[in-house]
């Protein structure tokens, strides 16, 4: 019987890719349980294009798979981590900086690393290969020697040549290594072929072969000698029914290929299959690998050859042209083909999820609970208590990050109080499903929480857990809620009214949160630029605090830049303000990468829409020192989860601050009567 638990599919490898686009095109096939893909970055490169990729003739973006985006589309939860270790007895995948993940069925594709040969940058992992090829001088007369035997190598030296025209290159092989006919490619293409390593100097890249990472050799799972899972014809790794392998970390025990990416884009239906076949508790299919493979390797410079066992053809330009023609179709069909239009915008997660500020403060005033608005309540002691509430459904489908997130946006508001956060409680709803899994969910989610509340040496003293009553989404971890009452002490704490006269806006971080994850739901946001504003926001601004400190009693207003935006916020401190005019500079007002962009295209918050109400700020005590774009005034009402602190102070102050960083002026407060 298959264990209660989630599916982890560990690495974003070929595999694992097509298997979430199988989901993405038919949910029906996806298992009714939890499904996580845990990747280190959240794009994998496929490939077959990164020789193209080497050589300057296709963008990153062409030769990347967005797993992101894939996972969302096939309501699979997607966790961007560095797996670090496994341990099969436990059911645990262990994580660097995180809780273990714990698992009822695991699939691993985490590909491969070099085989370390020689000194040198090996060319597995890409990234940091790619990062040392983009550092080297095109035009240094010093020699670049790539390491290897095979084809990758082959394919590398010579898109080396397209990067570089004019750079000496050298291919250092076995003797008895390239045929014939790779020796008149390389000498056609001013390659010199190496065989006595003693004699080389300058930098080398390794294409020496692979082996799957070390740690999978140490989780005590039966391994061949360059550490790949030795796997049965079910792709089960040996003696473990539960724990499946594919890829260039894996190895078929009776049916051995060498580690390709051709193998593993074939594995990836069979693996599906059983992996959805063993939710059901259904019988597995073997799959039987053909045993030799066809490869198309392309000199970059317009012409390819073909090769399978010790035939070949080629090289031509129509073979080079069929080549790029496969590699297109197949990053195509990771494309969604029903794009949302900005026209139609989903309901937007976190804090874009809050109640827009007109029913909201008309159902204040009829309660009878109208007032100046305060990021925190004052329980009056000695110091006095400072108090806030925050809360918001899942933004992203990972849940420990969702709490990390959720925590830092509640703990902010303390945080514009002047205020160091010392406890919180938490009340978590989850949604209903198997108890193992509900158990998982929660486990991550508390030791998000956690991670916050432990750098600023804080508790979570309590809580409160509950159970929706509401259909679970696909990836059943956008069904959390996490709702967190924070507290802590301030002897002189920061309101939000008190601008003066002469004062300078200060801003701690950009703003665009709310259009670049809109932008990103509609399939329209590049992976970086998520990947960006993710690592802003998941930065604990508590920090900051040190830094104010000396400038406590200078600090004469501060608020922090939520749900509705700089300019509803805004607004609120100078409602609290003694009559000023606040002029903001437009050129200096700070947005994330694409975000401007997605505004001027017409993607916006689903809450952004009720937000522009406070546009009639504009047409009163809020000026703008230049005619604005629709996109700036569109970022001016984003609502922001994880936002910045805005605070206003002295001139003087403001100059210390900015030097020091992270503060960027905004604007400055004068006089209303000018």
């Amino acid at each position: 019987m298959s264990p209660a638990g989630p599916l982890l599919l560990a690495g974003g490898g070929h595999s694992h890719a097509l298997i979430l686009k199988r989901w993405a095109m038919d949910p029906t096939r996806r298992p009714a349980r939890s499904v996580l893909l845990i990747n280190r970055c959240s794009t994998a490169l496929y490939s077959g294009m990164v020789p193209a990729l080497i050589a300057g003739i296709d963008p990153p973006e062409e030769a990347a798979i967005d797993l992101r985006s894939l996972c969302d589309r096939a309501g699979v939860a997607f966790v961007q981590a560095e797996i670090t270790g496994l341990d099969p007895a436990q059911r645990c995948l262990l994580l660097a900086e995180r809780p273990p993940l714990h698992f009822g069925l695991l699939s691993l594709d985490v590909g491969a690393i070099s085989r370390p040969s020689a000194e040198g940058i090996a060319i597995k992992p890409l990234e940091p290969a790619l990062a040392f090829i983009a550092s080297e001088d095109p035009n240094s007369t010093t020699p670049f020697t790539v390491v290897g035997a095979g084809a990758a190598a082959m394919e590398v030296v010579l898109a080396l040549r397209r990067r570089w025209p004019h750079r000496p290159l050298q291919l250092q092989t076995r003797s008895n290594g390239p045929g014939p006919l790779e020796r008149r490619i390389l000498s056609a293409a001013s390659i010199d072929l190496v065989t006595t390593p003693e004699a080389l100097a300058g930098p080398r890249l390794l294409c020496t072969g692979s082996r799957a990472p070390h740690w999978l050799a140490a989780s005590d799972l039966p391994v061949d000698g360059d550490g790949r899972l030795r796997t049965n014809a079910q792709m089960q790794v040996e003696g473990s029914e539960h724990v499946f392998a594919s890829g260039d970390c894996a190895v078929m025990a009776a049916a051995p290929r060498p580690a390709s990416g051709v193998w593993a884009v074939r594995a990836a239906i069979p693996l599906a299959r059983n992996l959805e076949a063993s939710c059901l508790d259904r019988p597995l299919r073997p799959w039987r690998p053909q045993r030799e493979a066809l490869q198309l390797i392309g000199d970059q410079q317009g012409r390819a050859w073909a090769r399978r066992g010790r035939w070949q053809l080629g090289p031509s330009r129509w073979l080079w042209q069929w080549k790029r023609r496969i590699d297109r179709r197949f990053m195509a069909g990771f494309r969604s083909s029903e794009p949302m239009t900005s026209s139609a915008p989903m309901a937007c997660r976190g804090c874009a999820a809050k109640l827009p500020a007109q029913p909201l403060e008309a159902a204040l005033d009829q309660a009878g609970l109208s007032g100046p608005p305060e990021d925190a309540a004052r329980i009056e002691g000695d110091p006095p208590l400072l108090q806030s509430v925050d809360g918001f459904p899942a933004l992203v489908s990972d849940p420990w990050l969702n709490a990390r997130l959720t925590t830092l946006h509640a703990c902010s508001d303390l945080w514009a109080s002047g205020a160091r956060v010392d406890s919180a409680q938490a009340i978590v709803t989850l949604p209903v499903l198997e108890a193992a899994e509900q158990q998982e969910l929660l486990v991550q989610t508390l030791c998000g929480v956690r991670s916050v509340l432990q750098e600023q040496q804080a508790q979570l003293i309590g809580g409160h857990t509950l159970e929706s009553r509401s259909e679970p989404p696909h990836s059943p971890s956008l069904g959390v809620q996490l709702s967190l009452c924070v507290n802590g002490r301030s002897a002189s704490p920061w309101n939000k009214g008190g601008i003066a006269h002469g004062d300078v806006l200060l801003l701690s971080r950009p703003l665009g949160t709310g259009v670049l994850f809109a932008a990103a739901m509609a399939g329209a946001c590049q992976p970086e630029a998520l990947d960006t504003v993710l690592q802003h926001m998941c930065r604990s601004q508590h920090r900051l605090l040190d830094q104010l400190e000396p400038h406590r009693q200078a600090i004469h207003a501060c608020t922090d830049v939520t749900g509705f935006g700089l300019l509803g916020h805004l607004g609120e401190m100078l409602a609290s303000s003694s009559p000023l005019r606040v002029t903001l500079w437009a050129k200096c007002i700070p947005a994330y990468p694409e975000a401007m962009d997605r505004l001027a295209q017409g993607y916006a918050s689903s809450l952004a829409p009720a937000n522009r109400r406070s546009w009639q700020w504009l047409d009163g005590p809020i000026q703008l020192d230049e005619e604005p774009s629709q996109a700036l005034l569109e970022l001016l009402v984003d609502p922001q989860t994880c936002g910045p602190l805005l605070l206003a102070c002295p001139e003087t102050t403001a100059q210390t601050l900015t030097a020091e960083g992270p503060w960027i002026p905004i604007g400055n407060a004068t006089a209303d009567h000018g």
